[in-house]
Formats: structure tokens, C-alpha cells, sequence
């Protein structure tokens, strides 16, 4: 693991820190990536932690004056299907930071973070690269702008140097005649890495007419992901399209040239060939549902976040930077009381909250982000305590399992599992509450569905979810 965890205040400290110690040093935001890289081997050498989450202005999402939206470093996919600005401007990016594992992760995840993982399968380097992205790179050297197209040298390789940070990722902001779409195919609805995605922008004539997306198409990007090295434009299918109408018989023979661009590889998660022939599905479907104007369909008009209104706001800062090295103190509140631990700076919350606050009713089941079991909110936003370090809570608030009841009542969640008999063995249960009782907090009264959706990053292997489901319903039915 890392020997030191440094929470920064400003860009210039982080800058001077990858200068001073080049591949030792890694930047960290949601870390969901990172925490499984350096664990499984994947990431070694790495001596310091640089968590810039503390650092002021880096979530921001906004447009400029040329019609160019800027993201943060520090924008998470829950921020970008959450914005109003990304959902309008910038559609095929909310959809695929929707689509991205479940609320949990999106929480912590930043859109920043997954361009830099570089792996050919994640979700938003196809629509980013779709709509002409661009990221801006910053080192004592200098500032300098890549294009997305031009960022990515193979499998989790950039052109990023150990002294860069990634500062700014800037989006043209689709026009008035442009519409688009993101399709993703996975092994399951939720918690899924890509089989094959792909992303598609299609620029008509004039979307004004009463034709609509029937006019003549001036220009169309279609983008495919995890079926090659890197993301790989569809080039024969942008050619065809260009001056042609997008019909059926033009979709279905755009779709088939799609599956001729693409190069997979068969490995744990599909063959090959399979992986082909899904091309072929998701640019027919992204086509059509844009040829049909339904390409937000099924889109949420408010996403299911698993966040409090303070988590709205930017996360606690810092007035000084903070060295965790061993012995360094990390001093947190944990379900209102104040913690201080002169160990621990190498391990994750999980860890911490387990082995030296004595806090077990946080459970770990897979320890890599999937199970949910170790669900805890931190800073008001429902997280995997697996994949967070444990410095990050220093100067934070934590809420585990143990502080939901309230003077030995249980909170109304836990009692309506009881009542519904949705406790089986018993160890998902305390995940499947935090995250049953973060989304009363956010929505008193969910649907069905939104309930499915809050529980996505929480797996049960006892039954189905009937039992659970209900006890959440009952639980946001009491006054």
C-alpha cells in the first residue's frame, strides 16, 4: 500500500509535490479505480497519496461564453447526471455517467478519474470522445491541451506525464440540429463493466423543419468502446451516413459497417464474435432511438443520487494541507463522535472503521466495490468504505450502521426489515439499510423504481429482493 496521504489545499501544493517526487506520487478523487489497481498489483511503486478533493472550485460544471462546457477534475458521475447543463448540452454523457456502477461509486467516481484509467471499457471516454472533448494538463512547465482522440497511446496508457494533473476537461455543448446517444451492454442492468458500448452524435441539416431527425444528416460520430486497445471511432458508418437520412434501411446498413470497425478480443466477460454482433445491436439502437426522438427514454428527470443536501455543496476544506504518514493523527467524527487514530493512514475506511474504531457492523464482502455490504455515508453521500482510504476522513463526517438508531430505537428502515421479514443471514443487511435510509432522506416518498435504482450497489445471495423492497416501501409509507 501507499506510505503517505497527503489531503491538499490548492493546485499549486499538488503540482510541486508530482514534481518533487514523479511516479511515487498518484492524485486521488474517488479512488475507486486506484484503491483496486494498487491492491491487486496493478499500480505499484506508488509512495504517496495526493487527495485533491479538499481543494476549492475543482467540482465545478459550467459553460462559457463560447458555448464550451468545463468539468472539474472533480465532477463525479453522480454531478454529471445530476446536471441540468450535462443533461441538455451534453446528453450522451449523462447517460453513460448514469450507467457507470451503481450510486455508491458514482458518488466518489470522478469523470476525470475514468479518462485516466484509460481502460477501452469505461463508459464516458466513448461519449467525451464523441463530442470532441479536450483535456487540459497542468505541470510547473506549463498548461497544455490534448484532445481526447489524441490522449490515449493503448490499454491504461496516456500521454500523461508523472508531473501532470489533469485540470480541466472541456465539451462543445451540443447545438440545436445535433442529437445524441449512449449504449451500453453489460453482463447485468446495474454494476456492470461494458461488454460494448458506443456513443453516437448526429448532426442534421436543419432539426428545425417539421422533418426533424428525418432531414438530411451534415455529419455523424459514432464512438465504440471495449472492442479494441482504445476507443475507436466507427469510421465506415460516419462516411455512409454523412448526406443521407436516417431511416431504417440507412440504420440497419450503418449498423452492419459498425461491426466491421470493430476489432474485440475474447476474454472472462464475452467471445469475440459475440462482442461483434453487439456492435452491430447497439448502433442500430442508438440510431434508432434517435431516428424516433427517443434517445431519452427511460433517462431519470431526477436520478436517484444517494446524497443529502449538504453533499450538494462542495465536500469540508481544508485551511492547511495535511501529511498522514505512521503515527500522524486522522481525527473524524463517526456517528457524532469524535475519533483520533495514530494509525491507520495506509489502509481503507473499511479498515479503519472495522479494526481500530471497533465498528463491525460494517461488513466486507468483496472488498472491491460490488457487494455494497460496507456501505457508509461520508460527508452526507452513501459511499463504499472498501475503496476509500482512510485518511480521507480526517476532518470528515461518518455515519455507519451503529448510528442509525437514536436512543435505542431502531430507525425506521431497520424496523420496517424486521417487520417484513427482510433480514435472511443477515450480512447485506446493514448496507442495504444506510442505503434504504439515505434514499428517504433524499426522497421521502420514492417509486418502486427509484427504489430498485438505490439499492443497485447492494447485493443479496440469500433470495430475490422482494422482502427488501417492500420494507423500504413500508418504511417511507410511515409518517
Amino acid at each position: 500500500m501507499w506510505r503517505s496521504y497527503q489531503n491538499a489545499t490548492s493546485v499549486v501544493e499538488v503540482i510541486k509535490t508530482l514534481d518533487e517526487q514523479g511516479e511515487g506520487a498518484r492524485i486521488i478523487a474517488g479512488a475507486t479505480d486506484l484503491i483496486l489497481e494498487i491492491e491487486r498489483g496493478v499500480r505499484s511503486g506508488i509512495e504517496t497519496l495526493i487527495d485533491v478533493t479538499r481543494i476549492q472550485g475543482l467540482d465545478r460544471i459550467e459553460i462559457d461564453e463560447y458555448g464550451v462546457i468545463h468539468l472539474g477534475p472533480l465532477v463525479t458521475h453522480n454531478q454529471c447526471a445530476a446536471s441540468k447543463l450535462i443533461v441538455e448540452r451534453a446528453f450522451p454523457l449523462a447517460q453513460a455517467a448514469w450507467e457507470v456502477g451503481a450510486p455508491q461509486i458514482r458518488n466518489r467516481g470522478t469523470v476525470a478519474g475514468n479518462l485516466i484509467t484509460a481502460s477501452p471499457a469505461n463508459d464516458t471516454i466513448p461519449p467525451l470522445m464523441a463530442l470532441g472533448a479536450q483535456v487540459t494538463l497542468k505541470s510547473r512547465g506549463g498548461e497544455r491541451t490534448v484532445p481526447l482522440s489524441e490522449f490515449y497511446r493503448g490499454v491504461r496508457k496516456t500521454v500523461m506525464q508523472p508531473e501532470e494533473m489533469l485540470i480541466d476537461i472541456s465539451i462543445p455543448a451540443m447545438k440545436r440540429n445535433q442529437k445524441g446517444a449512449f449504449v451500453k451492454l453489460g453482463l447485468r442492468r446495474a454494476q456492470a463493466i461494458s461488454i460494448v458500448n458506443a456513443a453516437m452524435l448526429v448532426t442534421f441539416r436543419d432539426c428545425s423543419s417539421s422533418e426533424g431527425p428525418n432531414s438530411q444528416i451534415e455529419d455523424v460520430v459514432i464512438t465504440l468502446g471495449s472492442v479494441a486497445p482504445t476507443i475507436i471511432h466507427a469510421s465506415q458508418p460516419e462516411r455512409y451516413l454523412k448526406g443521407r437520412r436516417l431511416d431504417q434501411d440507412a440504420i440497419l446498413y450503418a449498423a452492419e459497417l459498425a461491426k466491421m470497425d470493430a476489432k474485440p478480443i475474447a476474454d472472462i466477460r464475452s467471445g469475440a464474435e459475440y462482442r461483434n454482433e453487439m456492435v452491430r445491436v447497439c448502433v442500430e439502437r442508438g440510431l434508432h432511438a434517435i431516428s424516433q426522438e427517443e434517445e431519452r427514454k427511460g433517462f431519470p428527470d431526477k436520478p436517484v443520487m444517494l446524497w443529502d443536501q449538504r453533499a450538494e455543496d462542495e465536500s469540508p476544506r481544508f485551511k492547511e494541507s495535511t501529511v498522514h504518514t505512521g503515527g500522524s493523527l486522522i481525527k473524524t467524527w463517526i456517528n457524532g463522535k469524535e475519533y483520533k487514530f495514530s494509525a491507520g493512514h495506509n489502509k481503507t475506511l473499511l479498515r479503519l472503521l472495522r479494526e481500530d474504531a471497533g465498528l463491525i457492523g460494517t461488513k466486507e464482502g468483496c472488498a472491491e466495490g460490488e457487494c455494497g455490504a460496507c456501505t457508509v455515508f461520508l460527508d452526507g453521500k452513501a459511499v463504499m468504505s472498501c475503496l476509500v482510504p482512510a485518511a480521507r476522513a480526517h476532518g470528515a463526517e461518518v455515519l455507519t450502521i451503529e448510528g442509525m438508531a437514536s436512543n435505542d430505537i431502531l430507525h425506521p428502515v431497520q424496523q420496517a426489515f424486521i417487520d417484513a421479514g427482510a433480514v435472511q443471514c443477515g450480512y447485506c443487511t446493514p448496507g442495504f439499510i444506510m442505503s434504504g435510509v439515505k434514499l428517504l432522506e433524499e426522497k421521502p416518498h420514492p417509486t418502486h423504481l427509484e427504489i430498485q435504482q438505490a439499492i443497485t450497489g447492494n447485493l443479496c445471495r440469500c433470495t430475490g429482493y422482494y422482502k427488501i423492497i417492500q420494507a423500504i416501501e413500508h418504511a417511507s409509507q410511515l409518517d
